[in-house]
């Protein structure tokens, strides 16, 4: 009988202490007033990000001037470029949320995750260059590819926008969603394949190689960060695109937000600028070291 009563209580122990972790969560979820709070984190952190990549931008051209846009400046003008536009809308999202119609505001939240996917492809055509060129391999068809398949890609979202716009009906926002998770995922395996194919042909270089081993775990940090948050990316728009209690748009569930942005976003990018941080050589610039 004691026994019994005693687990009577650790059962109503439980369930109200689920209850209440519920009906926080819950609260917290649906108040403005966190929602505030989460996007003025994120677009301050945005704007750190933001601001790394300018100083870093500008102290590239101060020390080689005499050079277009390399590689290097241009990567680094695309993360000021991402992470300047998810800090003003994050600063605004009181008057996001107001737009009207309703794709505007996922115009606005799906523009610079396209940027920054183009931002991060532009890292693994650089790559694939440095690859294929150590193997004595014509890289003429790599750029164009590399501008055929932005085209495409900002062209079908594009598309998809139009429709949407014309005919809002569920089944092509899910289509959205699923086509931008494609698009991390292919990142992802861009990463994987050029960021491990360079990985493993510089484990080959002879040890007494001048630089070898900095090279070879800035590549190795480069291709684990990127290959992780692409592929994060995709398994989380997945969810958002058929689980409506993991929608990511910026206008519900503040934690979820917070923790994506975070995740996907803000780190991986603060960790790349970090790892390729150098500054070339003032001498002229070879494709082996534009990004350091």
């Amino acid at each position: 009988m004691g026994r019994a009563l005693l687990d009577s209580y650790y059962d109503g122990v439980l369930k109200f202490t689920f209850k209440n972790a519920y009906d926080w969560w819950n609260d917290f979820n649906n108040s403005q007033t966190s929602l505030d709070w989460v996007s003025y984190i994120l677009s301050a952190l945005y704007g750190i990000v933001t601001f790394v990549a300018l100083v870093q931008l500008i102290r590239i051209q101060l020390r080689v001037p005499e050079y277009g846009w390399t590689t290097q400046k241009v990567f680094h003008f695309l993360n000021v470029l991402v992470n300047g536009v998810r800090c003003l809308i994050f600063i605004l999202h009181r008057d996001v949320q107001l737009l009207k119609p309703e794709i505007v505001q996922h115009i606005l939240l799906d523009v610079p995750s396209l940027v920054f996917f183009t931002t991060y492809a532009l890292l693994v055509l650089f790559w694939a260059e440095i690859y294929y060129q150590a193997r004595t391999v014509s890289t003429d068809g790599l750029r164009p590819t590399f501008f055929a398949i932005n085209g495409i890609i900002y062209a079908i979202q594009i598309i998809l926008w139009l429709i949407i716009w014309w005919k809002p009906i569920s089944a092509l926002v899910i289509l959205s969603k699923m086509f931008l998770a494609g698009v991390s995922l292919f990142v992802a395996l861009g990463f994987l394949l050029y960021g491990g194919r360079l990985f493993l042909m510089l484990q080959r270089f002879p040890v007494e190689s001048k630089g070898r081993r900095k090279k070879l775990l800035e590549v190795g940090y480069v291709t684990t960060v990127c290959f992780a948050c692409f592929l994060v990316r995709c398994i989380m728009m997945c969810f958002n695109a058929f689980d409506e209690a993991a929608n990511l748009d910026m206008m519900e569930h503040p934690v979820l937000n917070f923790i994506y942005y975070l995740l996907v976003e803000v780190l991986p990018s603060s960790l790349v600028l970090i790892i390729l941080r150098k500054l070339p050589p003032k001498q002229a610039i070879t494709p082996s070291h534009l990004i350091k």
